[in-house]
């Protein structure tokens, strides 16, 4: 994420409502930055600042990553199941398995055990398990990582409050060996000093929570629509088997 570090400033103006340069931090973002930069702001933040922004990189990375990997045309392509499901509604089943085998996508892995338990004449509740054993499998592929994202908006805030912590002790320590000629303007400087790591590990936590909530509900959507995809071609498959047997009753009839 390259701009990860650049929000941080919003929390302090309005936290801290320090003037400089004769105007109010907190009356808007032009004036901060005309106060200070970015390189001197993640200097004060302290050694932690670096760690929050390795954080918000991992994060950032992992989630562009997963984005990419669970493409429905990817995961779950269109123009392949219904080619299967065309396949099958015509009697092609193995045909049909061997491009589920080739094509690898986790929807035709879970066709393909749908397919092959119907095969092997397996009642619909065992091809039902089949399909969740093969989908459990599949779930973990596209899980991979997504917790790295979550991990990130949980551990960011916790990092920049022990950045604030460490700097309120400082600032509190200094205090206590300068008083009683301790200035309050160089002690204010202090507290928003320490309080910019909290800013910055909340500027990270809060989008990278957004962006693991939304990575969690893309994959159950993705889950839940192979899932009636897989049980779809097997309707397909016992509505063809019911077709047969009615044509095999029929031919009898026709022939005495």
């Amino acid at each position: 994420m390259p701009r990860a570090i650049a929000p941080v400033i919003i929390p302090v103006t309005a936290a801290a409502g320090v003037s400089v340069a004769g105007g109010s931090l907190g009356s808007g973002l032009g004036l901060f930055w005309a106060a200070m930069d970015l390189a001197e702001l993640f200097e004060q933040g302290g050694p932690l600042m670096w760690v929050i922004l390795g954080a918000s990189v991992v994060g950032g990375a992992v989630f562009l990553e997963r984005l990419w990997s669970l493409q429905r045309a990817r995961v779950l392509p269109r123009a392949f199941v219904d080619r299967i499901r065309a396949m099958v509604s015509k009697g092609k089943t193995s045909e049909a398995l061997l491009l589920c085998e080739e094509n690898r996508s986790s929807v035709a892995m879970l066709m393909a055990a749908a397919l092959r338990a119907f095969g092997h004449d397996k009642n619909r509740a065992e091809i039902k398990e089949a399909v969740e054993e093969v989908g459990n499998r599949e779930v973990a592929q596209l899980d991979r990582n997504v917790e790295v994202v979550g991990t990130v908006a949980s551990a960011s805030p916790l990092i920049g409050l022990l950045g604030t912590v460490i700097g309120m002790i400082q600032v509190f320590q200094g205090f206590v060996e300068t008083y009683p000629a301790v200035r309050p303007d160089a002690f204010a400087q202090g507290i928003w000093q320490a309080l910019i790591t909290t800013a910055a590990g909340l500027t990270v936590a809060i989008p990278m929570l957004m962006a693991y909530k939304f990575l969690q509900g893309r994959n159950d959507r993705i889950i839940v629509a192979m899932e009636e995809d897989a049980m779809g071609i097997v309707d397909l498959l016992e509505d063809a088997q019911r077709t047969a047997r009615a044509e095999g009753r029929q031919a009898p009839a026709e022939g005495a």
